[in-house]
């Protein structure tokens, strides 16, 4: 297999030999490779000659504004910093102050219940004691 790609290769070179083959031929013209106009123009060229000029004196291209870089260096040491106190506070509270937490979060449940079966009564009661106390306050009116 080879030696057929040999052969076809000395045939072609063969063919370029053969003055009645020096003339113009389509199959044997190679199409130039098309300029690309943005690499070709002047602007990019000094701008490629600069960024490779900072590469080589190591100075890099920012790829983000200063300010933008700073504040996302803030927010990363907030989250940071509130995770610790969360996981410190988690750690620090003895088993005194566990057992204080519950007994005032069981506290406020007890307290709460009567609060809330009056908020869910149902709409119609609530109306007709609205109705009630406005029905009493125009008979005090008219008393007067």
């Amino acid at each position: 297999m080879y030696s057929e790609i040999q052969r076809e290769r000395a045939d072609i070179g063969g063919l370029m030999a053969r003055p009645e083959y020096r003339e113009w031929n389509p199959e044997l013209i190679k199409p130039k490779k098309l300029l690309n106009p943005v690499k070709a123009s002047r602007s990019h060229q000094e701008l490629h000659r600069e960024l490779l000029m900072n590469h080589r004196r190591g100075l890099g291209v920012d790829s983000k504004p200063e300010l933008q870089r700073v504040l996302e260096h803030r927010r990363r040491n907030q989250l940071l910093k509130k995770k610790k106190e969360e996981l410190e506070a988690k750690r620090l509270q003895c088993p005194l102050e566990q057992e204080l937490l519950r007994r005032q979060q069981r506290l406020n449940q007890l307290e709460k219940p009567p609060e809330k079966e009056e908020d869910h009564a149902p709409e119609f009661i609530k109306v007709r004691e609205n109705l009630r106390r406005i029905a009493t306050l125009t008979s005090e009116e008219r008393a007067l």
